[in-house]
């Protein structure tokens, strides 16, 4: 599953390698996600920093929560499923798609071609 298919997508944490690969994903997604903890909470936020160690106890993401200032670290052996619930901001946003756009616009005849980023406010 690449990046722009992950929106919406779950996982739910059966093994060591799938929290491995689950939580590696979501670092490089460009949303907030929501980590589901195996005692049951949730917290949903954006994923921006992790600390991979020799076991999942070691190992770590560090999120922004959705509604609050403050950063929290979530141990990955206490990740029990994870769920990509923000949007990918990043989405269709490569310089592929960025050129496609423009040779478009460019074979259309358009002049002064700008192609701005999106308002993400």
């Amino acid at each position: 599953m690449n990046k722009e298919e992950l929106e919406g997508a779950s996982y739910q944490m059966a093994s060591e390698a799938e929290v491995l690969d689950a939580l590696e994903k979501a670092f490089d997604y460009r949303g907030d996600v929501t980590i589901t903890r195996r005692d049951g909470t949730s917290i949903e936020g954006f994923i921006f920093d992790r600390w991979t160690g020799p076991t999942l106890s070691d190992s770590y993401v560090r999120l922004f929560p959705k509604n609050s200032d403050q950063k929290i670290a979530v141990p990955y052996s206490d990740v029990g499923a994870l769920h990509f619930t923000g949007r990918n901001t990043a989405a269709g946003k490569s310089w592929e798609a960025w050129m496609k756009k423009y040779i478009e616009k460019k074979m259309a005849g358009e002049k002064n071609i700008e192609l701005l980023p999106e308002d993400l406010g």
